[in-house]
C-alpha cells in the first residue's frame, strides 16, 4: 500500500529535495541551474532554473515510471476517477494522438464529429485509421457546431460496424456538451471503445452540478488539458483510462511521440495541480460558475450581443451547457467575433481566448477579480457604443459539412502540387487550413475544396483571422492531390 495520499505531491516534493541537497550536476541540461546562461536566470529567475533538471533515479523517468512519477500518476488517476493516469509534456495533442494509436491501425475506423480538433485528424495521417464523420448539428441563430446526436452515432455505428472506436468533444470550445453516457452505452454494446477530447473539461471532475465527466460517463480513455481549466503550466496533460485499456501498451504509444527528456516543471505543475483540485476544486469552480454567470447576465443587458448559455440545451445535439464558458455571440452588432477580439486586445488591453466568425469566448476562472470581469463587460458595452453597425454581409455560419474523397493519411502523403486557392475549387485537398485558435480544420487533407469553402477562407482572412495548416505561409496557395478522375467515397 502506498504511503502518498491526495495532500501530497510526490514529484513536485522530489525535486525539491533535489535542488537542496547541494548535488553537482555533471548531466543536462547545460545551463547547470541557470550559471550557464545568465541571460535566461536574469529572465527567469534562479530559482527557477535550478528546478529545471534531467531525469535521474530520486527523481524517476516518464518513459518507464516506477517511483514518484509512478505515484503522481496513481493519485491523479484517483482524484479523476479513472483507473490509470498518464503524464503528459507534450499537450493535450499527445493524448489526444494517444488514444487514436492506441485503439486503431492503418484502414481501421475511427468515428468522430467532424469539428474535431487537428490533433484527432493529425493522428489519423500517422496512423493511417479512416474517419466516418458525423456533421455535428448546427445552432443557425449563432451559427457554431453543436455535439453528436446520439441518434447520429448510433446510426453511423450500425453502418460501420467495423469501426473501433467513436471519439467525442466534450466539452466544445463553445461549451456544448454531448449525451456522453448514452454515447458510451450504444458504443460499448457494439463492442467499440469510447474516446474524449475532454480539453476543455478538467472542472467536470472536480465542480459540483457540472455535465458528466468523461470518466464517469464510462468512457475507456479521455484527453483532458490541465493547463487550460485545471491550473497547470502551458502543455502540461493528462491522458486517463479506465480498466479497458491495456495500460502498458498505451504507454508504449504515449512513448513513440512524446520527448524522452520531460520536463519536471510540467510535470511539477500536473502534481500540484492535482493535489489543488482535489482539495480546492469544488470551490474554485463554484467561483468560476459565479463570475461567468454574472457576466453573461450583464453582457445581454447590454444589448446586441447574445452571451448564450443552459437555454441551448435540447437533450440531444445539445445535452448539457458547460457554464464555466462564457461564450459571446457578436454578429448581431455587426461585427465579426474576430473584430471584437481584436478590439478588446488593441484598444483595452483584454486578452480573450478567441474570435472566430461570429462569436467570441473569454475563459473565466477562480484565478479572476471581479474588476477584471467588470472591465470585460464595459469593454464590450464601449465597443458596441463605437462601433456598432449593419450586420448584412457578415458571414452567419462557423461550420461548412465536408465532402470526403480519400483518406487524410492518403492525401497528406500523396503527390501533390500547389495552386493558388482560388483556383483550387473541385481539387482534393492535401493538407489542412484553419483558424487558430480553436484549431478546427476548415478544409482537412482528403477533402473536396468548394467555392463555399473558399468563400469561407476568403472571409476569415478579410476579417483578421489567423490562418494556419498550409505549406504557404501565407495562405495564398493550397497543396491538392494530384488525381486525374475521383469519385466523392464519403459524405454525411
Amino acid at each position: 500500500m502506498s504511503e502518498y495520499t491526495q495532500n501530497d505531491t510526490p514529484v513536485a516534493t522530489a525535486l525539491a529535495a533535489q535542488r537542496e541537497n547541494r548535488l553537482v550536476h555533471f548531466d543536462v541540461p547545460g545551463h547547470k541551474g541557470g550559471r550557464g546562461n545568465k541571460l535566461l536566470r536574469e529572465y527567469l529567475g534562479e530559482e527557477e532554473l535550478k528546478l529545471d533538471m534531467n531525469s535521474m533515479k530520486p527523481l524517476d523517468n516518464l518513459c518507464h515510471p516506477v517511483s514518484v512519477i509512478k505515484e503522481a500518476q496513481r493519485l491523479t488517476a484517483e482524484a479523476f476517477g479513472a483507473a490509470e493516469a498518464f503524464f503528459i509534456v507534450n499537450g493535450t495533442t499527445a493524448a489526444v494522438q494517444t488514444m487514436i494509436m492506441a485503439t486503431c491501425k492503418r484502414g481501421d475506423k475511427v468515428i468522430m464529429p467532424r469539428n474535431v480538433h487537428r490533433s484527432a485528424i493529425n493522428a489519423l495521417v500517422v496512423c493511417g485509421a479512416l474517419p466516418v464523420y458525423i456533421n455535428p448539428g448546427i445552432n443557425q441563430a449563432l451559427g457554431i457546431p453543436l455535439g453528436m446526436s446520439v441518434k447520429d452515432v448510433e446510426q453511423a455505428i450500425i453502418d460501420n460496424p467495423d469501426a473501433k472506436a467513436v471519439m467525442v468533444n466534450n466539452p466544445t470550445y463553445y461549451g456544448i456538451c454531448s449525451d456522453l453516457r448514452s454515447i458510451v452505452r450504444i458504443a460499448h454494446e457494439h463492442g467499440m471503445k469510447v474516446l474524449v477530447d475532454e480539453a476543455h473539461g478538467t472542472h467536470f471532475y472536480f465542480g459540483e452540478n457540472m455535465p458528466p465527466s468523461a470518466m464517469a460517463a464510462g468512457a475507456d480513455m479521455a484527453a483532458v488539458s490541465m493547463h487550460k481549466t485545471g491550473g497547470s503550466l502551458t502543455q502540461s496533460s493528462v491522458l486517463l483510462a479506465a480498466d479497458t485499456i491495456n495500460a502498458d501498451y498505451v504507454r508504449q504509444i504515449i512513448n513513440l511521440t512524446q520527448t524522452t527528456s520531460g520536463s519536471y516543471l510540467l510535470m511539477a505543475s500536473l502534481d500540484i495541480a492535482r493535489k489543488n483540485l482535489y482539495l480546492n476544486g469544488k470551490e474554485m469552480f463554484a467561483k468560476t460558475v459565479e463570475f461567468s454567470d454574472y457576466a453573461r447576465k450583464e453582457i445581454n443587458a447590454i444589448g446586441g450581443y447574445y452571451a448564450f448559455g443552459e437555454e441551448l440545451v435540447d437533450g440531444d445535439a445539445v445535452f448539457a451547457f458547460d457554464r464555466t464558458k462564457l461564450s459571446v455571440h457578436t454578429r448581431e452588432i455587426g461585427l465579426a467575433g474576430i473584430e471584437v477580439y481584436d478590439l478588446l486586445r488593441d484598444e483595452y488591453d483584454i486578452q480573450i481566448e478567441f474570435g472566430d466568425i461570429g462569436n467570441i469566448l473569454a475563459i473565466v476562472s477562480s484565478g479572476d477579480r471581479n474588476l477584471e470581469i467588470e472591465r470585460l463587460i464595459s469593454a464590450l458595452s464601449e465597443i458596441k457604443r463605437l462601433h456598432e453597425k449593419s450586420p448584412a454581409g457578415l458571414f452567419d455560419h462557423e461550420y461548412i459539412n465536408p465532402q470526403i474523397v480519400m483518406g487524410p493519411q492518403e492525401a497528406f502523403y500523396g503527390y501533390k502540387h500547389s495552386l493558388p486557392m482560388e483556383k483550387s475549387a473541385g481539387r482534393i485537398c492535401g493538407e489542412f487550413v484553419m483558424c487558430y485558435p480553436p484549431g478546427i480544420p476548415i478544409l482537412a487533407p482528403g477533402e473536396l475544396i468548394t467555392e463555399e469553402i473558399l468563400g469561407y477562407i476568403a472571409y476569415a482572412k478579410k476579417k483578421g483571422c489567423f490562418m494556419t495548416g498550409t505549406q504557404d505561409m501565407k495562405i495564398e496557395n493550397i497543396n491538392v492531390v494530384e488525381m486525374p478522375t475521383y469519385s466523392v467515397v464519403r459524405n454525411d
